[in-house]
């Protein structure tokens, strides 16, 4: 980030030195072939017309002057049609280690968030059955991008819906009451397939609550379905936040639809929605105009029969977060929920909030593979359909580094025998065995009676010459630029890549380079402290995700 910042801060007063405008659409970031120097800045092109200067002059002119201007850079030059390319000097590279020094876990933060609040909303399954490994990608995605947010500056709350009311609640009190019928060798008319639960859980559920109340199946209909719904909600849920808690992730707050109905959010929504125009009544029922604010129809809010329909409960809820005073909202759905991206957007357009105030990220599907096959996971005798199930099969990091290591909207193959074995082909382990190689490193440089200063002097660091130094300098210095980005654009994945990477540069050079020799004490203290950084930016990216960085593997 300080290299982008100090070529950005340079070049802009070079700019109004030139009487020009500084272009909104500059761009700064490395050049596609690392030969053409550190930066590359389009800044020449976009200002070209304004300067009245063919760009590729313009570049030339803003090169000599960066060079005149700012001691850092090495060599400036235009290229191409207008790029102005910037190499900064191997001093100005080595001072990132003291800066990782010095902010340790706070490295790689920064402000851009402004303290924005935000409510992140992810996995909120309905409590009617056990975590899946689809709602483990989300519960992943969701925690991290919490991680990631308050890293850039934002100040996030976590939150699950708890779908508590409606129809698959009454469903799920019907399915326990039968199934303990049944355990009872009572008569039971069972409804229709896709009308009730079926899974082993559910029987497991209505026999704990005949061994606790033997008369349970005396009570009425209503009664004891009724005691059902509520006893195995509350034992789901509790199961549902016992995996979360197994897999990393947290909920700050946990926000029941029943009380969203019940406190008169809904009715609150809806005379916002009137006061602003966007709805009407037609055939006896209530309807949202959300055709002209982008939806590919109008929408029904309340039935003819007075039931409220699903969309009715999501505009009180999004209602009822920007009333909890969040700027930003944000979503975490499965990538079937796409097509109802355009009616929420609608209903936030209609109660007045700008675009960037809601954002959608989408999860696509989970295939998990063993042996290269897929693995069922279509009924509960599938042996890895849970969440939990995959936990324990192959542990928390393996699941979480994997559910991250592609962008959330693209499917994923999970292979459950390449995650656990201890090999370089295995992504989990590369990055991981990157931070406990260093770790070790630095335990051998202990027993030699090797020890550096918690802060690296300048003058240590000159060793740090070569080519390889070069590169994993720059790459920690860009830590903070790529998180920056991540958190903008909501992908977590690029945490991920960049590790990998990160991982691939240090594997390469402890294969290229010795870095404790016994007749050069100046370069090994150098290489050490190069590497203890590099070790403190790998923790803070495993951070973000959610996966530990392990000393000793």
């Amino acid at each position: 980030m300080r290299a982008i910042d100090t070529l950005r801060t340079a070049l802009k007063a070079i700019i109004e030195n030139e009487r020009l405008t500084w272009p909104s659409k500059v761009v700064i970031e490395p050049p596609r072939d690392v030969t053409f120097g550190d930066l590359s800045v389009n800044a020449a092109m976009l200002l070209a017309r304004e300067a009245k200067t063919p760009p590729r002059a313009l570049a030339e002119n803003f090169a000599s002057k960066l060079m005149e201007r700012c001691p850092d850079i090495a060599k400036a030059s235009a290229a191409g049609p207008g790029f102005c390319n910037v190499t900064f000097t191997p001093e100005f590279w080595r001072t990132t280690v003291a800066e990782v020094e010095a902010a340790g876990d706070a490295y790689g933060t920064t402000s851009v968030g402004a303290h924005r609040r935000v409510l992140l909303e992810y996995v909120s399954a309905n409590p009617t059955g056990p975590l899946h490994v689809g709602h483990g990608r989300g519960a992943a995605v969701g925690d991290s991008l919490a991680r990631l947010l308050r890293m850039a500056g934002y100040t996030v709350d976590t939150e699950y819906y708890v779908n508590d009311a409606g129809r698959q609640m009454r469903l799920l009190g019907l399915s326990v009451w039968l199934r303990a019928k049944e355990l009872c060798n009572l008569p039971v008319t069972w409804p229709a397939e896709g009308e009730y639960y079926k899974g082993d859980y559910i029987r497991d559920i209505a026999r704990e609550m005949l061994a606790a109340d033997p008369h349970l199946t005396d009570l009425p209909d209503a009664e004891g379905q009724e005691r059902c719904y509520t006893t195995a909600m509350h034992k789901i849920l509790d199961g549902i936040k016992s995996d979360l808690a197994d897999f990393r992730v947290e909920h700050r707050l946990w926000f029941s639809e029943k009380t969203l109905v019940e406190g008169g959010a809904v009715d609150t929504a809806f005379a916002a929605l009137s006061n602003a125009g966007h709805t009407y009544d037609k055939e006896h029922a209530f309807w949202f105009a959300t055709e002209k604010l982008g939806d590919d129809k109008d929408r029904v809010l309340r039935k003819s029969d007075g039931s409220l329909t699903y969309f009715a409960s999501d505009i009180a809820y999004h209602h009822d977060k920007f009333r909890r005073g969040y700027d930003w909202l944000i979503d975490v759905w499965g990538a079937d929920h796409h097509g109802y991206v355009p009616r929420m957007r609608a209903a936030i357009a209609a109660m007045g909030k700008p675009q960037e105030s809601f954002s959608v990220v989408l999860i696509q599907l989970v295939n998990l593979l063993r042996e290269g096959k897929p693995v069922s996971m279509s009924t509960r005798a599938g042996t890895f359909e849970t969440l939990s199930d995959v936990i324990k099969e192959v542990g928390t990091d393996a699941a979480r580094f994997m559910f991250l290591s592609r962008k959330s909207d693209s499917p994923l193959d999970f292979d459950l025998d390449l995650v656990k074995q201890r090999t370089m082909d295995n992504p989990v382990y590369y990055v991981q065995y990157a931070h406990a190689r260093i770790c070790a490193v630095l335990r051998r440089a202990a027993d030699r009676g090797i020890s550096l200063p918690s802060l690296t002097p300048p003058a240590l660091l000159s060793p740090l010459d070569t080519a390889e130094d070069m590169a994993l300098l720059r790459k920690i210095a860009g830590f903070g630029d790529m998180l920056c980005a991540a958190a903008q654009s909501l992908g977590v994945h690029h945490v991920s890549h960049y590790l990998t990477e990160l991982s691939g540069l240090l594997h390469s050079y402890y294969a290229r380079h010795q870095v404790l020799q016994e007749n050069d004490q100046p370069r090994s203290m150098a290489r050490l402290a190069l590497l203890r950084a590099v070790g403190q930016v790998l923790h803070n990216g495993l951070f973000v995700l959610g996966v530990s960085a392990p000393e000793s593997m």
